[in-house]
This record gives structure tokens, C-alpha cells and sequence, in this order.
């Protein structure tokens, strides 16, 4: 969807949200204003995700081999590592910034870009940040809750932080014919990546789940206090629609 599009939605939401008052005192204590808004994307989004990605992920699970899902995997990693370096050093974390940024060299050449995680044989981990974490760390929170079409959970200071990360992302520096279409490939199978990899997580939360939408709204701002805090999370990546 069009980013001035998702604005605009925002903002009427933001509009709507402003002129009623809510009673919902468990919305109100997880900062979630908008929650009718978001109800309506997240069912949305999980009739696209039944309709569509899901049969994708799974489709891309049970037919694409285990290796060249990795290398998939890989290279997708790789791509953020400029975002890893840039986010590291403002937080000023500047032994893991030398990591990020040798993990990215290393993996870029002799990983073939990206294909192969070398890096991590040789004993530099995977530390992934963005600038939504870096605020988190600098005291800024998370803001209200936002569930965005296409797109999924997120917060005012992510969603924020993810148009700063993007300045950072070597496909921003490609310029051809066609560039455009490369962020959408690359998002769509980050999109199928990661499904593919949390289908059995979100089925069992689903089915555990009285208020599937709470229950999603509490797992992603535990996940995103533990990533600033620089703890393991716990729960599943959340995916990218």
C-alpha cells in the first residue's frame, strides 16, 4: 500500500480516536487509542494471511529445501547489516558495531553476497537493532499501539524508525531501472520467510488465545521491551504484513 496512504489512515484514525473516549481500561493501560482501528486491520491482515501468505509459507515450507531456505535466510539477514553498524554505534555499542560491520564485509564477499553466513562460523553472531530500539534505549517509548495493513503490529516510535533504517539499507543506494521493484521482492519474501518459519508458533498461540488480537498486542510490546533491553526474546518474530 502506498505510504500516503497508510498516513492518511493514521490520521483519521488518530481523528476519530480524539473525539471518543474509551472505556476499554485494558486498552487503555497497553496504549492502545486506536483500538477499533487496529481490530479492523488485524482481522484484515489475518484474512490475508489465511487467504494468502499462509498457503505461501507454506507452500515455500513443504517444497523448497531446507539449504536454500537458509541461503534465502542468509541473504535477507545480510542485507540489514549497514542498519546493524548504524544502530550500534548510536547506541554507542561500538564492539558490536565493529562485529556488525565485519559480518556484513565477510559475508557480502566470501558468503557470496549474503548467501552463505560464514560470519558466524567464525565466531561473529547475528545482533540485529534498528532505530526504533535506539530510541527505546535513549528513553523514548514505544508510543501507542498502531496495526497497520499489510504490515502488522507496531508501535508511533517503530513505525517511525523503521523510515530512519530504511536511509541506512544498501538497496537504498542501488539505482537502476527497476530498483523499486527489488524493496518490494525483498519484502514479500521477507514476508514469506518469516511466515514460513513461525507457522506452528502462531497456530498454537491462535488456538491458546481467548483475545487473539490482545494476546498479539501483549507479545509484541514484551518483545520489543526485551529487545531494548538487550534480553532474549521469547516470543516469534512478527511478520512484516
Amino acid at each position: 500500500m502506498d505510504t500516503r496512504k497508510i498516513l492518511l489512515a493514521l490520521t483519521l484514525g488518530l481523528a476519530v480516536a480524539g473525539c471518543a473516549s474509551s472505556n476499554n481500561l485494558e486498552a487503555q493501560a497497553a496504549n492502545d487509542p486506536l483500538e477499533p482501528m487496529n481490530r479492523f486491520f488485524f482481522d484484515f491482515n489475518q484474512r490475508l494471511d489465511r487467504h494468502a501468505a499462509l498457503p505461501a509459507a507454506t507452500f515455500y515450507a513443504n517444497t523448497v529445501p531446507r539449504g536454500i531456505r537458509g541461503n534465502l535466510h542468509n541473504v535477507l539477514t545480510n542485507l540489514g547489516g549497514p542498519v546493524n553498524v548504524a544502530n550500534d554505534i548510536l547506541q554507542a555499542d561500538f564492539g558490536y558495531a565493529g562485529t556488525a560491520g565485519a559480518r556484513f564485509l565477510i559475508n557480502t564477499t566470501i558468503g557470496v553476497a549474503g548467501i552463505f553466513d560464514v560470519a558466524t562460523d567464525w565466531g561473529l553472531p547475528e545482533r540485529s537493532r534498528d532505530f526504533g530500539e535506539t530510541m527505546g534505549v535513549y528513553g523514548v517509548g514505544q508510543g501507542p499501539y498502531l496495526v497497520l495493513p499489510f504490515r502488522g503490529p507496531t508501535s508511533v516510535r517503530d513505525f517511525a524508525g523503521g523510515y530512519v533504517d530504511g536511509y541506512f539499507s544498501p538497496l537504498r543506494f542501488v539505482h537502476y531501472s527497476g530498483s523499486n521493484y527489488v524493496g518490494l521482492v525483498k519484502s514479500s519474501l521477507g514476508s514469506v520467510d518469516n511466515r514460513s518459519a513461525n507457522i506452528v508458533t502462531y497456530r498454537d498461540i491462535e488456538r491458546a488465545s481467548v483475545d487473539y488480537y490482545a494476546t498479539m498486542r501483549a507479545y509484541y510490546r514484551q518483545r520489543r521491551e526485551r529487545q531494548v533491553e538487550d534480553r532474549a526474546v521469547q516470543t516469534a518474530e512478527l511478520p512484516d504484513f
